[in-house]
């Protein structure tokens, strides 16, 4: 039988951790702690090990940002993080995608779109809204970044692996990356997979930064627009 899925939830305002936790108990998963600020949020995690992290961006005594980094580097047991906040287009939240956050949520989120996105980085995916996701990645990517610099050998990859890149970058699904590149589904798994591993990364949003740092993809380029939906 598989074990509850296991939440906590960081966040300074009483009545978002309350609907939150409303939310998620109703759905069978287990919220397992929540926390007021950044520093109660590390503790939480190292004491009670979830699955998955609410985090919200903005809080007192050690923000959102920082907690995350903690939280994903150096620990022996590290949960996906989902960033929390009330800005789309947001400095913080990028910040915090490249330190390793699975994806973000608005705090306006619908109980069913809360608990599948739970769900979802749970089995290891990332939550990618395409349209939002690219636009705030065009914002504040810096191509030739020190982020980019420091783990990013786009060297490694083979030309089909930079194609598919570049793709995923753009927003498109493993179904998508399939039908363009006239591939099986499971061919394009295995590609994304092989990117990740090499160049160290946790997920798709992590690839999509490093493609938009390195040029790769041109934070000018003018995409096909996509609605924004949650990619596996």
């Amino acid at each position: 039988m598989t074990e509850p899925l296991r939440v906590l939830v960081a966040d300074d305002q009483t009545l978002v951790r309350t609907g939150f936790r409303l939310i998620l108990r109703a759905d069978g998963i287990d919220v397992v702690a929540e926390a007021t600020n950044g520093t109660e949020a590390v503790e939480e995690v190292r004491r009670t090990r979830p699955d998955v992290v609410l985090m919200d961006v903005r809080m007192p005594e050690m923000d959102g940002l920082e907690a995350t980094r903690r939280i994903l580097t150096g620990a022996p047991h590290t949960p996906r993080v989902i960033i929390l906040t009330t800005f789309d287009l947001d400095r913080y939240v990028y910040a915090a995608l490249s330190a390793g956050a699975s994806g973000f949520l608005l705090k306006d989120v619908t109980p069913e779109q809360l608990t599948s996105a739970v769900r979802t980085v749970r089995t290891g995916d990332a939550l990618l809204a395409p349209a939002i996701t690219r636009r705030l990645v065009q914002r504040f990517a810096r191509h030739g970044s020190d982020t980019a610099a420091l783990h990013r050998d786009l060297a490694s990859l083979t030309p089909r692996e930079l194609e598919v890149l570049g793709l995923l970058a753009r927003g498109l699904s493993n179904a998508e990356l399939a039908t363009r590149l006239h591939l099986a589904e499971a061919t394009v798994k295995t590609h994304v997979a092989r990117i990740l591993a090499k160049l160290g990364l946790r997920d798709r949003v992590q690839a999509v930064i490093v493609a938009y740092e390195t040029g790769l993809v041109s934070a000018g380029a003018r995409e096909a627009a996509q609605q924004p939906t949650e990619q596996t």
